[in-house]
């Protein structure tokens, strides 16, 4: 409170300093002790509104204080010193331009208001003064006289063809010329040069009987040619008959308003830090482009600075803030011209609008001048710091899209550039991102589905190369989805990783297949087969993993040797710590391990050795040379045979996946395999194909 009482004195000293106020130094305070709150409530507004700070403005002009030095004085105040001497640490800074510009633009039509009512005053008495007899009409003149040469505003009397008849003291000082000077000239000496012919059209109007009176900005000429705006009423005095007869016009010199307001609608549409248009600007331009239509088209270059962050936290965001000030201009040297400009939309983002593009080379050869820009060394502070930039490009006609859908679509490829390594760009693709769409509705629907049991177990049979003998089965998960139908897990089980949603389906899965396992070893007895299911990595360090498991076999009531968990090579060889304990606590508990895809990845064979794994599956790339074909690569046979050797010698059966002809299953067979999966025997399918198979 005591902040927001020291401005009101404040602003009550500035206020008796610059104009004259009827009323004592305590009610003035008070006065503007409310209109403080009004401005405090306004700078902390979710959602600023002019109309109360409006009102202030207005107000000052109600109290007789409407000189510009009050309203200059008052201006300087709202701003650095309102948050300087309350000391408000809620107050929102960015709306303090706001704040500014509707109390200006109160104080001018309220100001504008009085004019034009002094205005009518004039234009009465002017009329009273013809109307009335000699006596009345000396009288008349002296009182028009008096108001007319000491009126703050300018006044001048002129014929119907515009000719300038009367001026006063104000209008000749606005003009520079003396009164002398100007009597006799035309209106049209007094228009600026690149004034809009439409504009004239009011005047026409006026002088030709047409209409009464008008009001607008206009923009005139100086003695010495400088512009000079003003807020111009003009109205018709007509004679006896009810013709034209004469042209009174009242101008307000509205100069520093207009230079006030050019001044807040620059700090409204550009970034203070770079001076590049900003967020607001740029949407603006995207916006005016898009409504020409026809066969415009536009281009968006949407781009991030690479580890940005890191010379921030490391150098500090002074010589952070420096590097986004080289950058930008860097940016603003090599890109501004007609039809392009480049604008920050915070942080480290920038975005260039290229408009009538020529085509996606256009923005490709944009971008790669960009890169190379960026790649030159920037000295800041006694460093040479190199940026490096991931940018997003597109290229498309207006028809058909929207500014939204553009940009929506410019960030996307902004995240594709950044994913495929950085320091380069990348084109909108609608087929990417149709996938990544997908791919997104996948792992959203995810959580839901293992829920709602839309994911189910098919089972592909694994047997003995030796007799044929169904001897197993791997649990393969399917997924159901109500829109996009079945999926294999080649399409979802990476989305389960990344989301970490493949522990919840992994325990799902060996449920699944132990209850399954349970329901075999109640039909078939000792020739139920072994069920294999598989376990990530990410499974692996689960605290709860071994719980779980147990557990789950537990529930179903099955023995765990029938039981068989898969781990990939490159899994199996990194655990080490916590999740090479878990591994043996999963042996310890009678359950099989296997080595999914051996002999993909590189493989310690000094620490295999150690590993508490009872069976090997060969991966099935192996298999391709296999096959008694001119194409067959001789070396996976001999892969395949030191392979067969190394497993058995470490004590583990070994499993071929991938078998799909005889030939195949032949060579393995003489090369000591054990066992195999593949399309030879059968493809993955329902429990009941499986026993099937076992009732043969």
């Amino acid at each position: 409170m005591g902040g927001a009482d020291a401005f009101a004195r404040m602003w009550a000293a500035v206020l008796t300093e610059t104009g004259y106020v009827a009323m004592d130094r305590r009610s003035l305070v008070e006065q503007v002790r409310e209109y403080t709150e009004v401005l405090l409530a306004s700078l902390r507004a979710d959602r600023f509104s002019p109309e109360p700070v409006e009102r202030l403005g207005a107000g000052l002009v109600a109290m007789r204080l409407a000189g510009p030095e009050t309203l200059r004085a008052s201006l300087q105040l709202i701003g650095a010193d309102l948050l300087r001497v309350t000391g408000s640490g809620d107050l929102k800074v960015e709306l303090l331009p706001a704040v500014q510009g509707a109390f200006a633009a109160g104080f001018a039509t309220a100001m504008q208001e009085k004019i034009f009512r002094d205005q009518e005053t004039i234009r009465r008495a002017a009329l009273e003064a013809r109307r009335g007899a000699e006596v009345a009409l000396l009288a008349s003149e002296t009182r028009f006289r008096a108001m007319f040469n000491q009126a703050a505003v300018g006044i001048v009397i002129g014929d119907a063809d515009g000719t300038l008849l009367e001026i006063n003291t104000a209008l000749a000082e606005m003009l520079g010329y003396r009164v002398d000077q100007l009597r006799g000239m035309n209106v049209d000496d007094l228009r600026y040069p690149d004034e809009p012919a439409a504009l004239r059209q009011p005047f026409d109007e006026v002088s030709s009987g047409a209409r009464d009176h008008y009001r607008m900005e206009r923009r005139l000429r100086r003695c010495d040619g400088s512009p000079l705006w003003t807020d111009v009423t003009v109205s018709l005095v007509r004679d006896e008959l009810g013709a034209p007869q004469y042209l009174v016009g009242m101008l307000e010199d509205i100069t520093d308003r207009h230079l006030l307001e050019e001044r807040l609608r620059h700090q409204a549409n550009h970034d203070p830090l770079t001076g590049l248009g900003n967020r607001a600007l740029f949407t603006e331009r995207l916006n005016a482009a898009f409504t020409r239509g026809g066969d415009t088209r536009v281009g968006v270059c949407y781009l991030d600075l690479d580890g940005f962050k890191v010379i921030n936290d490391s150098l500090g965001h002074d010589i952070g803030d420096d590097l986004l000030v080289a950058v930008a201009a860097r940016l603003d040297a090599m890109i501004t011209g007609p039809g392009r400009m480049v604008a920050r939309m915070g942080g480290d983002e920038f975005v260039v609008l290229v408009e009538d593009s020529c085509g996606r080379a256009e923005l490709v050869d944009l971008a790669e001048q960009v890169l190379t820009a960026l790649a030159e060394p920037v000295p800041i502070g006694g460093h040479r710091l190199a940026v490096s930039a991931s940018i997003g490009l597109v290229e498309r006609a207006v028809h058909g899209a929207t500014p939204a859908e553009t940009m929506r679509d410019a960030d996307v490829t902004l995240y594709w550039a950044k994913a495929d390594g950085k320091n380069r760009w990348a084109s909108y693709d609608p087929d990417r991102n149709a996938r990544e769409v997908a791919r997104f509705t996948l792992s959203a629907r995810m959580p839901a589905a293992v829920e709602s049991e839309e994911f189910y177990v098919d089972y592909q049979p694994i047997v003995r190369l030796s007799d044929g003998q169904l001897i197993g089965v791997e649990a393969l998960v399917r997924w159901a989805h109500p829109e996009f139908g079945r999926l294999g897990p080649d399409q979802f089980i990476g989305l389960a990783e990344e989301t970490g949603l493949i522990v919840p389906l992994g325990r799902w899965v060996l449920r699944e297949a132990t209850r399954q396992a349970r329901r075999w070893h109640d039909a078939y007895g000792d020739r139920a087969p072994m069920v294999s299911v598989n376990l990530a990595a990410r499974q692996t360090e689960e605290p709860t993993l071994v719980a779980d498991v147990a557990t789950i076999i537990k529930a179903a009531n099955v023995p765990p040797s029938t039981i068989q968990l898969e781990l990939t090579e490159s899994a199996i060889m990194n655990t080490t710590g916590g999740p090479l304990r878990t591994l043996r606590d999963l042996a310890d508990l009678g359950i099989r391990i296997a080595i999914d895809d051996f002999g993909t990845g590189y493989s310690n064979l000094a620490y295999l050795r150690h590993l508490p794994v009872h069976a090997i599956k060969l991966a099935g790339s192996f298999m391709e040379g296999l096959r008694d074909s001119p194409t067959a690569d001789p070396a996976d046979a001999q892969i395949v045979t030191t392979l067969v050797a190394l497993s058995h010698a470490l004590g583990h059966v070994v499993i071929a996946e991938g078998v799909e002809d005889p030939e195949q299953a032949d060579r393995l067979r003489e090369f000591g395999c054990d066992n195999a999966q593949g399309w030879l025997f059968a493809k993955p399918g329902r429990p009941e194909e499986i026993e099937r198979w076992l009732e043969r």
